[in-house]
């Protein structure tokens, strides 16, 4: 869906240059996943590849067709999710969707997706009224009313209940599925390894590691075997290699006698490699 090359971009303001020279591209029918500290220029790229930044340099492809070439066509092919939502507060839930309805010439069933989000009984609501949680349901229904073939999605679960979130992340997944394509950011890693095929990690405008959560958690975790078990009434763990595990005696015969309570490979999660290949440690802010 999109090819990116050689990517620099700098403010008008600024000496350097935000974007770096990044190169990655985006599968078509995958969830790609884009990492980084505050400023490392996330948001940058993101406006950058859904035209709102236009003075860049380098290549962008969309669809094997130079972004710079597209003018409001590219619009009807994209949906749009921003962290902080944006509606028009003293307008009720429906008018705000039939307002940006009239914007495309796809429109989606809006009350079946109003219904998924769990807002169809709130559509008479202004959205003044409603929680952040409800705003943000809200703006996923704007980002997909226009049946869009890509999604950009800033922090899309940030602010919603286990239960609300879950239903995004499975709303998100078979979008994936019939055919659609996703560029997600979010400090939220669990959502990041529940959803996305692909992640990169952006530190000071350079992409400094890019593969699938899986290769990543293997590649920088450990290679081991961790198993925990009772012994006089206390929990026990010893540590074995992950090599040749099945012939290791000791291991093997730790699983036949001991009550084993758990037992776990050494893979690492994408928090840690987040804080490995960036420096940061994650806290509760925008990453």
């Amino acid at each position: 869906m999109f090819k990116v090359e050689n990517l620099k971009f700098k403010y008008k303001n600024n000496k350097e240059d935000v974007i770096k020279g990044i190169n990655f591209e985006i599968k078509e029918g995958e969830i790609f996943g884009f990492l980084g500290p505050s400023g490392a220029g996330k948001s940058t790229t993101q406006k950058i590849i859904i035209k709102i930044l236009e003075d860049y340099q380098g290549v962008i492809k969309y669809k094997d067709v130079d972004l710079r070439s597209y003018t409001n066509e590219f619009y009807e092919e994209i949906g749009v999710s921003f962290e902080m939502p944006i509606h028009f507060s003293k307008m009720t839930a429906m008018e705000n969707i039939n307002f940006f309805l009239k914007l495309y010439k796809n429109n989606e069933d809006i009350e079946r997706l109003m219904k998924r989000v769990g807002l169809w009984e709130d559509r008479n609501k202004l959205v003044g009224e409603f929680s952040k949680g409800m705003k943000i349901r809200l703006n996923l229904v704007r980002a997909l009313l226009n049946k869009p073939k890509m999604l950009f999605l800033d922090e899309p679960t940030n602010g919603l209940d286990p239960t609300n979130a879950m239903i995004l992340k499975e709303m998100i997944k078979e979008f994936r599925n019939n055919g659609g394509t996703v560029f997600i950011t979010s400090h939220i890693m669990a959502d990041i390894d529940q959803l996305c095929d692909w992640v990169a990690f952006i530190v000071n405008g350079e992409i400094k590691e890019i593969d699938s959560p899986r290769n990543l958690k293997i590649r920088y975790g450990k290679s081991v075997v961790l198993v925990e078990y009772k012994e006089n009434d206390l929990t026990v763990s010893k540590e074995f290699p992950m090599e040749n595990i099945g012939k290791n005696q000791e291991f093997i015969k730790l699983i036949q006698e001991k009550p084993i309570e758990t037992i776990h490979s050494g893979e690492t999660t994408l928090e840690d490699i987040f804080i490995k290949v960036t420096g940061v440690k994650l806290a509760n802010e925008e990453l």
